[in-house]
C-alpha cells in the first residue's frame, strides 16, 4: 500500500493524515470544507480542529471524492451519524477492491447498525477494516506515543494495513474481531458523559474508579451479546479507550458530562460546540439494543435519562448508587 486516502477533514481525520505521511505513504485527505483544504495545502496548517499544529509537510489535501478514491486504501474518518451519506458520495468513484478502514466511533442512531454494517449495504464488496484506540487527536498529530487496534477478518490485509500506517509512535495491533472494536468506540463515549458527571459534581477520584471499572463491565456483557471477543473489550478499543475518555477533559464527550454536572443543559453546551460529542447520538440506540439483548446498562441508563429528561444530575446519580448490592461478575 503506497498512497492512502483519508475521508474527512476534522481533527482525527487531519492527525491519521500525519500519521500515514509519517509512515512514507502518498497521502490525500478529502474534506468538504474548502477552506480546509486550502490552508492545509498552503500552509500545512488546519486551524480550525487542531489549532497551532503544523501539519506534515507531505499531507495534501482535496475536494474531490473522485481523486481520493484513486488511493491503495482509504480511512473513512466522517463522524458515524454521517457514514452513510458520505459513503454514498464515494460508491461511484470507488473500486470494489479498495479496502475502507473504519476510524469513526458510534452506532447509527436510525437503524442501530454498527458501521462495518452500513459499509456491508453500501459497498458489500470492499474489504474492511476497523482502527479504534486511545488517541486524543492533538497528541497523535505531534507525533506522541499512541497505540490502536485494526481489526479485519482478513489477516494479509491486516497486516498490510498495520505495515502501511504503523510508525515507531502509532503503534497497531492486529485482531480479527471487527465487531468487538466497533463496540467500545461506542459505548465509551456514553461512559464518558458519566465520567464528567463525577468531575461535575466533584464526587472524586474513588467514585470515577469505580465508574469506569463497572462501565467496563457494561461495555464487556453488550460487547459478547453482539459477538464481540471479551479479549477485545479489556484491550485498546475497550478498556484503553474507556480509561483515556473517561480521564480527560479533551474528551469531548467527558467535557459535556462536566457541563452537564454542574447544572447546564445539553441543548445549551451542543449549540456552543464546532464539534460532535457522538455519545449524545449513541446513548439511546446503545440503551434500546441493550434492552432487546436482555443486557444490563445501568449507567448507560442513566445518561438516556439524563440526556432525554433533563433530569438533574445530582438524582441520575443518586439513583445509580441506590441500586441493589450484586455480585461483582454479574
Amino acid at each position: 500500500m503506497k498512497s492512502l486516502g483519508i475521508v474527512g477533514g476534522g481533527a482525527w481525520g487531519t492527525a491519521l493524515g500525519c500519521v500515514a505521511a509519517r509512515a512514507g505513504r502518498r497521502t490525500l485527505l478529502w474534506a468538504r470544507n474548502s477552506d480546509v483544504v486550502a490552508e492545509i495545502n498552503s500552509h500545512h496548517l488546519n486551524s480550525l480542529y487542531l489549532p497551532d499544529i503544523p501539519l506534515h509537510a507531505d499531507l495534501v489535501a482535496t475536494g474531490d471524492m473522485a481523486e481520493l478514491a484513486q488511493m491503495d486504501a482509504l480511512l473513512l474518518v466522517c463522524p458515524a451519524q454521517y457514514m452513510r451519506a458520505t459513503v454514498r458520495l464515494l460508491k461511484p468513484h470507488i473500486a470494489a477492491s479498495t479496502p475502507l478502514v473504519i476510524c469513526a466511533k458510534g452506532i447509527e442512531q436510525q437503524s442501530g447498525a454498527l458501521m462495518s454494517m452500513v459499509l456491508a449495504d453500501e459497498l458489500p464488496d470492499n474489504p474492511v477494516a476497523v482502527l479504534s484506540g486511545p488517541n486524543f487527536a492533538a497528541e497523535v498529530a505531534r507525533d506522541l506515543p499512541a497505540a490502536v487496534t485494526l481489526a479485519t477478518a482478513d489477516e494479509d490485509l491486516g497486516l498490510r494495513l498495520v505495515n502501511a500506517i504503523g510508525t515507531a509512535t502509532f503503534r497497531p495491533y492486529y485482531t480479527n474481531d471487527v465487531i468487538g472494536a466497533q463496540i467500545g468506540g461506542a459505548v465509551k463515549n456514553v461512559l464518558a458523559i458519566a465520567s464528567g458527571l463525577v468531575s461535575g459534581l466533584a464526587l472524586g477520584e474513588n467514585a470515577r474508579a469505580a465508574l469506569i471499572t463497572r462501565g467496563l463491565a457494561e461495555m464487556t456483557r453488550f460487547g459478547i451479546a453482539l459477538g464481540g471477543h471479551r479479549e477485545t473489550m479489556t484491550g485498546l478499543s475497550g478498556m484503553g479507550d474507556l480509561i483515556l475518555t473517561c480521564s480527560s477533559e479533551q474528551s469531548r464527550n467527558m467535557s459535556l458530562g462536566k457541563a452537564l454536572g454542574e447544572g447546564r443543559k445539553a441543548s445549551e453546551i451542543l449549540a456552543e460546540r464546532r464539534s460532535v460529542s457522538e455519545g449524545v447520538w449513541s446513548a439511546a440506540i446503545v440503551q434500546k439494543m441493550a434492552h432487546d439483548a436482555g443486557v444490563d446498562m445501568p449507567i448507560v441508563d442513566a445518561v438516556v435519562d439524563l440526556l432525554k429528561t433533563d433530569a438533574p444530575a445530582h438524582s441520575v446519580i443518586h439513583a445509580l448508587l441506590s441500586r441493589p448490592f450484586k455480585r461483582e461478575e454479574t
